[in-house]
């Protein structure tokens, strides 16, 4: 299997985005040094080859760009989530949070049949490493705070500044 992969440059920032032929796999945080991608690559697939392609990676590009330029609402990529058959269903449950909404971990429990699993929701939640396309970001804890998230706060603060969301918006349901 191939791993292709590049640098996405945005504004002052950049980070590493990753799809096999299948689809997106990767999408790292604002200024993520090159070696943490690199140790997920090595340990997710360990067989695959990894290969410096701006070119492939174009079109998963220019929907990210879109996205953090304002201009893009959804995502219309393939997708190649790596994780155990729970981690995939939260994440599944992740894609249905409309943009501009924010829910909460419980939310996802319910969403997916499992209302007391809120921590292992939350732990599923923290292995996602397709930021921005499997909307973590747009998780929040119950009394409205930014909980954490794997690429930052200060990189979920902007993500929900892209999106406009604001404490009044009606958490999805």
């Amino acid at each position: 299997m191939d791993l292709y992969f590049t640098t996405l440059n945005w504004n002052e920032t950049s980070f590493p985005i990753a799809a096999t032929d299948t689809g997106l796999c990767y999408v790292g945080a604002l200024n993520e040094p090159r070696d943490l991608f690199s140790d997920w690559a090595r340990k997710q697939l360990p067989r695959a080859d990894l290969i410096e392609d701006p070119r492939i990676m174009q079109p998963y590009q220019e929907q990210l760009v879109e996205y953090l330029n304002g201009t893009r609402t959804h995502f219309s990529l393939p997708l190649h989530l790596i994780g155990t058959p729970f981690q995939l269903e939260v994440w599944n449950a992740l894609c249905q949070i409309p943009y501009g909404v924010t829910a909460t971990y419980s939310d996802i429990a319910e969403r997916i049949y499992r209302p007391s699993a809120t921590r292992a929701v939350g732990t599923a939640i923290s292995k996602n490493r397709v930021l921005i396309v499997v909307p973590c970001h747009r998780i929040i804890g119950k009394k409205g705070d930014l909980t954490g998230y794997w690429g930052g706060l200060n990189m979920k603060r902007k993500l929900l500044e892209i999106e406009r969301v604001s404490s009044s918006k009606l958490p999805f349901h």
